[in-house]
């Protein structure tokens, strides 16, 4: 199907991946909005200040919103994006409870899509993981990220999905230990997390069990940013369809 986009965060790194994916796919940009007042081109795309979000995804006749950006510019664009009756596909982390509940109130309103990660290979990982820690449940489970070093939140927001899906399997485990110091031996249900920040390292993440003198690693390395946003566009396509709702990526990247 045809799709008319509007784009946030536009010359950001993700932004960018966005808009170049678009460029490659039956996928019309409506607008591309920056923080920057400044005009600039990316994609050959004329990026608009952010400031005109809310008359541009009012006016331009934009299917849906694909947003990149901070938690803070995120709860503003899905606030305008509900007033406007325009689904939205969210690719931010680090959300605190206080504005994941903007984002869910704004799901009331439309379809609004939260995720992590739309990376397929991700999703097969996390599959792979729920396998391992019911056949392994006794094992120790040790988790690791790797990122940028421009990453802002830690652990990565894939992370705290793996670990999320990991309480959810084990029931027994629940203790998050970041990192270790001191005297610090490993205790019954804990998960050791580790976040890792350095060059330009795409998105690596590492789930390690060890037990009965055996170790599993399971482990997926994103080469380009370009998969997640081909991801995003593909989430776009799908939600553009659904009804109002809060929707995570992890639920629905099976219909993709």
């Amino acid at each position: 199907m045809s799709l008319r986009v509007g784009v946030t965060g536009a010359t950001g790194r993700m932004g960018q991946e966005v808009l170049d994916a678009a460029q490659s796919r039956d996928v019309d940009v409506a607008f591309a909005v920056n923080r920057d007042a400044e005009t600039v081109r990316v994609a050959g795309i004329e990026v608009e200040p952010s400031s005109e979000f809310d008359r541009l995804v009012a006016e331009r006749d934009v299917d849906v919103v694909v947003d990149f950006t901070g938690p803070a510019s995120s709860t503003d664009y899905a606030r305008a994006c509900a007033d406007a009756g325009v689904p939205l596909v969210c690719g931010t982390t680090g959300f605190d409870e206080s504005e994941l509940a903007i984002l869910e109130e704004a799901g009331g309103e439309v379809p609004v899509l939260l995720g992590a990660n739309f990376s397929r290979g991700v999703q097969a990982l996390i599959g792979a993981v729920e396998s391992a820690v019911t056949s392994l449940p006794e094992y120790d489970i040790e988790v690791t990220e790797t990122h940028h070093n421009q990453k802002r939140d830690a652990p990565s927001g894939t992370a705290n999905v793996i670990l999320d899906h990991i309480e959810d399997t084990r029931p027994d485990t629940g203790e998050r230990v970041h990192g270790r110091e001191g005297d610090a031996p490993r205790q019954a249900g804990e998960i050791g997390v580790h976040a890792r920040r350095a060059g330009d390292v795409t998105g690596e993440h590492e789930v390690l069990l060890a037990g009965n003198h055996e170790v599993l690693e399971l482990t997926h390395r994103a080469g380009d940013r370009g998969v997640f946003a081909a991801g995003a566009l593909d989430a776009a396509v799908w939600l553009v369809d659904q009804p109002a709702g809060f929707y995570r990526f992890t639920e629905v990247a099976a219909d993709l």
